[in-house]
């Protein structure tokens, strides 16, 4: 154990390196529009969140876009209305119950939590009213009779050292994950027993991580969702402006020049934030990857304490996930990078 803690404590004591600078190149305002593709972009980020959005409304509105018979046109009504419509509806009971019991599967398995897997197998198999009950009651119940069942057989807390209390607190207190830090520092308060510790091994740590990449993911495709919408439109107004403030004689120049500066600076009012945030997706997600990539490591030098089983299991596909995630924040920075280059191209171009 004392192995693994040596591996561990740079990663979750915040000594991750990343980067200070944007990770999107600095875009040549007089090149963007030699690769530039408004509709190719457009159809990646549908893409990615048809694979990787939390919400199972939202992936299928997006999947039925990318194989509808128009697939542009399809993919465009799709980042102008349909995602609101998906992700309006995920907002409601049901979708979150039926959300919140694919993620419990996911990450509370077999062998580790029998009973909260297969309570929650039961549960999406039976429908909405049993999804209603899971997420009421029967998720809490499941835990218990797991937790009993651990506490019965006695192997982790007997395994359970003052390394892994250590662990627990470091986690609580600089884990770059908020509902892992919130996790941790339940098990690790006062009050707290050997079964806590045990319990937050067992999968409180592998369901909190993945709260944590469910909220990333959520709110950063609810934000692009806000800044994608009518983009189209608003570039489109931008550019005709700037060819009649260009076509423009005498005193209706400057009137057409200040009409044209004012729709660009409606694109700007959505590239400028919209690239710093996925800036700042990026490296999150590099540092969240970091961390797993780690904790893996720390887990694999843990091999023979079972307690470290269930996150071993969980640290490798958790890297892998914030990896892919770290990829699309950086291919989501580039895109609204080059919206934010034609606005800049279409301000000098009026200001010359």
């Amino acid at each position: 154990m004392a192995a693994a803690l040596v591996l561990v404590p740079g990663v979750v004591a915040g000594a991750v390196a990343v980067p200070a600078a944007p990770v999107w190149a600095v875009v040549a305002v007089a090149e963007f529009d030699e690769y530039f593709d408004q509709n190719e972009e457009d159809l990646l980020y549908v893409r990615y969140l048809a694979l990787y959005d939390p919400r199972a409304l939202v992936r299928t509105a997006a999947w039925n876009a990318l194989t509808s018979k128009n697939v542009p046109t399809a993919v465009d009504r799709f980042l102008n209305s349909g995602m609101k419509f998906a992700v309006d509806r995920a907002k409601m009971l049901s979708a979150r119950n039926e959300d919140f019991a694919r993620r419990v599967l996911a990450t509370h398995t077999v062998e580790y939590s029998p009973e909260v897997h297969a309570a929650a197998q039961a549960a999406l198999s039976r429908g909405t009213a049993a999804l209603e009950v899971f997420a009421r009651t029967g998720y809490a119940a499941a835990k218990e009779r797991d937790r009993l069942a651990r506490e019965a057989e006695g192997e982790q807390a007997a395994a359970l050292s003052d390394a892994d209390r250590d662990f627990v607190v470091r986690l609580r207190d600089t884990d770059p994950g908020p509902q892992v830090r919130a996790a941790a520092g339940l098990a690790a308060r006062p009050e707290a027993t050997d079964a806590d510790v045990v319990e937050f091994y067992a999968y409180d740590w592998a369901a909190a991580a993945a709260v944590d990449l469910e909220t990333e993911r959520t709110q950063r495709a609810n934000s692009d969702m806000v800044w994608r919408s009518g983009l189209e439109g608003l570039i489109a107004d931008a550019q005709a402006a700037q060819q009649a403030a260009l076509e423009a004689e005498g005193e209706a120049k400057e009137l057409a020049r200040e009409t044209a500066l004012r729709a660009w600076d409606l694109v700007g009012d959505r590239a400028r934030p919209a690239t710093s945030a996925w800036d700042g997706a990026v490296l999150v997600a590099q540092q969240q990857a970091a961390n797993w990539q780690q904790v893996a490591v720390a887990a694999g030098e843990a091999s023979s304490n079972p307690n470290w089983d269930a996150i071993a299991d969980a640290a490798l596909d958790n890297e892998q996930h914030w990896q892919t995630t770290r990829d699309t924040a950086a291919k989501q920075a580039a895109y609204w990078a080059q919206i934010h280059a034609m606005v800049l191209a279409g301000e000098l171009v009026l200001q010359s």
